[in-house]
């Protein structure tokens, strides 16, 4: 059974991305829990994926259901269509659409095709993670609360204070005055 494998970017960081292997035999709605646990994502929303070209335009749509919009055709349903069936050439491309609201886009890529299927892998699997995923809802700092700490003490929009002039002489006075509890300034 051939066993595909899929780079996930994000659309707008190429340096984000989720490789995930899958079985031919699958189907879309495999490849959609998938990438969604793949970015930490719930499951609550809207979902669709695009078969598409080198040049990423949207081809034939594969959605998760049939949504109150207008098709111009209408759609295949991901728990209907297996993977391996609208597979056209060796470098296939899709996007992938979640929560229409946030209009969450990924660009999914075909990476490589194997007849050899691991029987230590229970498919469809994330191979490779590379980058930090976005935030589902919201923003969460990586520093957290340390954050608004960092940002208070750094804080270089007050009309460059702490810093002279070019070719200025730093004198001892001046050192004393800046410097406040032992910490240097930068």
């Amino acid at each position: 059974m051939a066993v595909l494998k899929f780079r996930v970017y994000l659309e707008e960081d190429d340096a984000v991305y989720r490789d995930i292997v899958i079985q031919h035999k699958q189907f879309f709605q495999d490849l959609h829990f998938a990438i969604l646990k793949a970015y930490e994502f719930d499951s609550k929303h809207q979902a669709t994926f695009f078969r598409s070209n080198d040049n990423w335009q949207r081809g034939r749509e594969i959605s998760f259901a049939k949504y109150d919009k207008s098709y111009v055709a209408e759609p295949l349903l991901m728990s209907e269509t297996t993977i391996g069936s609208e597979i056209r050439d060796t470098n296939q491309r899709f996007i992938y659409v979640y929560d229409f609201t946030k209009n969450w886009t990924f660009l999914v890529e075909l990476i490589n095709v194997s007849k050899e299927e691991s029987s230590k892998i229970t498919y469809p699997a994330v191979s490779r993670t590379e980058g930090i995923g976005p935030q589902q809802y919201g923003t969460k700092s990586l520093l957290g609360d340390k954050f608004a700490d960092i940002e208070e003490k750094y804080d270089l929009s007050e009309a460059a204070e702490g810093f002279g002039e070019e070719g200025e002489e730093n004198g001892g006075e001046h050192e004393e005055e800046g410097n406040s509890g032992g910490e240097e300034d930068f």
